[in-house]
C-alpha cells in the first residue's frame, strides 16, 4: 500500500481519512459556517479554487498524487462516500439549526467528501480537454463531467448567497421587512401590500386553496399587482414568492397572509450545470446509434 501504483485501497484510505479530518473539524471549531462565504468571498473562493485544480492538472505528469485523481481508483471511493452520506442525508431529518447528520450542509464530513469530489471531476474535465482525440466521442464525457463540476462548485458556493424569509403582511400595509431562518429582520429592496385574503373550503370547512392578492413596489418604480398561490410563486427582481400561511384562528376572514421569499442568485448556473448534463446524456444516445447504424 502507498506504493505506485495506487488503487482502491489507498483511494477509500483517503476518503475515510477525509471524513475523520471532518469529524475533528466538527468537534474541535463545528459546523461549517456558510455566512462566511457570501459575495464576495465566494467570488474569492471560487477563482482560487479554479486556479489550484488547473496548477494540480498541469504539475499532475510530476506529482503522482495529482495524477492519481483522474483515476478511477480515487473518483469510484469518493462518489461511493459520497453516495453513503447523502443517502444519510436522506434517512435524517435536515433542519437549520441542527447538528452533525441533522444539518448535513453544515457537516465538516460531507463537505470534504464534497469538495474532494469536485477537485476529482475538475482535474478530469482538465485532463480530457488537453487529450482531445474527436468531439463527437469526447462531447458527450465533456458535457457530463464539467455540468456536474458547475452544478456541484456554483450549488456549495452558491448556498451562501440564498436566502429565504418569512413575511407577515397585513391588508392596506406595506411592508419591506422580513424574518430570516435566524429570526433576524431583514430590509428587503421592495415592499408587500396584502390586498385581499382568498379561501376556498370544502364542503367539511377544511381549506381547499388559500391565496393572496398583493401589491409589490419595487426601487426601480415598478407596481405590480397579482396573485400569490400554494405551489405557484411570483418572480420579482431576483425574489420567489411563495404563499405560506394566514391567521389558522381567523380561517378565511384572516387579515394577515404569510409569505415566504426565496433569492438565490447561484441557481441559473447550477441549472445551466444540470442542463450540460442532459445535453451529455442526450449526445451520448445520438452519437451512440449513429455507431451503432454505421
Amino acid at each position: 500500500m502507498w506504493k505506485k501504483t495506487w488503487k482502491l485501497p489507498e483511494g477509500f484510505l483517503i476518503g475515510g481519512g477525509l471524513i475523520i479530518a471532518g469529524l475533528m473539524l466538527e468537534i474541535s471549531a463545528g459546523p461549517v459556517d456558510w455566512d462566511a462565504f457570501h459575495w464576495p468571498v465566494n467570488g474569492v473562493v471560487l477563482v482560487c479554487f479554479l486556479l489550484m485544480i488547473i496548477a494540480m492538472a498541469l504539475t499532475a505528469g510530476k506529482v503522482y498524487a495529482f495524477r492519481f485523481l483522474t483515476s478511477h481508483a480515487a473518483a469510484v471511493p469518493a462518489m461511493i462516500y459520497g453516495v453513503i452520506l447523502t443517502v444519510v442525508m436522506g434517512l435524517t431529518r435536515q433542519t437549520v439549526d441542527g447538528s452533525w447528520v441533522n444539518n448535513m450542509l453544515t457537516f465538516w464530513p460531507f463537505v470534504l467528501i464534497y469538495v474532494y469530489l469536485m477537485v476529482i471531476v475538475g482535474m478530469v474535465v482538465i485532463k480530457r480537454f488537453r487529450h482531445l482525440t474527436s468531439w463527437r466521442r469526447d462531447l458527450p464525457f465533456m458535457l457530463n463531467h464539467l455540468g456536474l463540476f458547475i452544478a456541484l462548485v456554483c450549488g456549495t458556493l452558491g448556498n451562501a448567497d440564498m436566502q429565504r424569509l418569512k413575511m407577515i403582511t397585513t391588508i392596506d400595509q406595506p411592508e419591506w421587512r422580513a424574518l430570516d431562518t435566524q429570526q433576524k429582520v431583514v430590509e428587503l429592496p421592495l415592499a408587500i401590500q396584502l390586498e385581499r385574503f382568498i379561501m376556498e373550503e370544502y364542503d367539511d370547512g377544511s381549506p381547499k386553496r388559500f391565496a393572496s392578492e398583493i401589491q409589490i413596489l419595487t426601487k426601480s418604480g415598478d407596481n405590480i399587482h397579482t396573485t400569490v398561490d400554494v405551489n405557484k410563486p411570483v418572480v420579482v427582481e431576483g425574489w420567489k414568492i411563495y404563499q405560506y400561511g394566514y391567521d389558522t384562528a381567523m380561517g378565511k376572514d384572516s387579515q394577515i397572509s404569510i409569505l415566504e421569499l426565496v433569492s438565490d442568485p447561484w441557481l441559473n448556473v447550477v441549472y445551466a450545470g444540470i442542463g450540460m448534463m442532459l445535453l451529455g446524456a442526450a449526445s451520448m444516445l445520438l452519437f451512440g446509434v449513429r455507431r451503432g447504424q454505421s
